[in-house]
This record gives C-alpha cells, sequence and structure tokens, in this order.
C-alpha cells in the first residue's frame, strides 16, 4: 500500500467500529471477505447505484453489474476511475490480485480480475463484497 495516500474521509478504528457492524467493519476495515452467496446483493437486479457502505461514496451503477456465478456481486467498471483505487495484493502466495478500495475512506471493496472471458465491454470483473456496499434504488 502507498503509505503516503491519504484519503478525503478519516476516521480512527474507535470510530469506524462504533459506525460499522462487526461483518463491515471486517470487510471494510481489515480487507476481510464475505463468505461466498451469502451477501445482500449477489444476485439483486434493481435499478440504482451502489455506495460504500463507509462513506456513502458513489462507486458502481447497476447497468454495470453481472452474473458471474462466483457468489459475490460482479461489476465490469466502476462509475468512474477516481471513485477506486487499486492496490497490488500478494496475501495469496503464488496468486497475485488487484485489490479494489474506495478512493473516499480508503474501505477494502474487493478484487478486480482481467481476462476471465466475461461477455463485458472491458473484460474485468469487480467482485465487490455486498457489505462493502449499499444500493440507493431509483
Amino acid at each position: 500500500m502507498n503509505d503516503a495516500y491519504r484519503p478525503p474521509v478519516t476516521k480512527s478504528d474507535e470510530e469506524w467500529a462504533a459506525e460499522l457492524s462487526p461483518l463491515e467493519f471486517k470487510v471494510l476495515r481489515l480487507a476481510g471477505t464475505e463468505a461466498p452467496f451469502t451477501g445482500e446483493y449477489t444476485d439483486t437486479e434493481d435499478e440504482g447505484i451502489y455506495e460504500c457502505r463507509g462513506c456513502g461514496a458513489e462507486l458502481f451503477r447497476s447497468n454495470e453489474k453481472f452474473h458471474s456465478h462466483c457468489g459475490w456481486p460482479s461489476f465490469f467498471s466502476p462509475l468512474a476511475e477516481d471513485r477506486v483505487r487499486y492496490i497490488d495484493d500478494h496475501s495469496i502466495p503464488g496468486r497475485p490480485r488487484v485489490e479494489v478500495r474506495c478512493a473516499a475512506c480508503d474501505g477494502h471493496l474487493g478484487h478486480v480480475f482481467e481476462g476471465e472471458g466475461y461477455d463485458t465491454p472491458t473484460d474485468l470483473r469487480y467482485c465487490i463484497n455486498s457489505v462493502s456496499l449499499r444500493l440507493r434504488r431509483g
């Protein structure tokens, strides 16, 4: 992680813990992962904007969501590139990944994968934890 990066929304761990559920804190602040096929938005098809559950930043549109059958909500693109930031993730030996974080509060969202062959405009799969998001319908 780039130590020089400072998100616009900053709170102490105590402040985050008071605002988030234990699972939300584990995922957003500690880069955990919710269990597959358990998230609120895995199969949701409602229209709207997906916001960061930590800070409310708009991250993804429902029309960028697709069914990847991986167990987590999948998107082929963020609402805008400045809404997310990317970090090389080498936490699994032999399987480098790219972590996706909210640019506004630095909350962990999930990972992005490329070249998996999904029929999407970008050939990217943003594999995002439901618990990191809140859908504003409409």
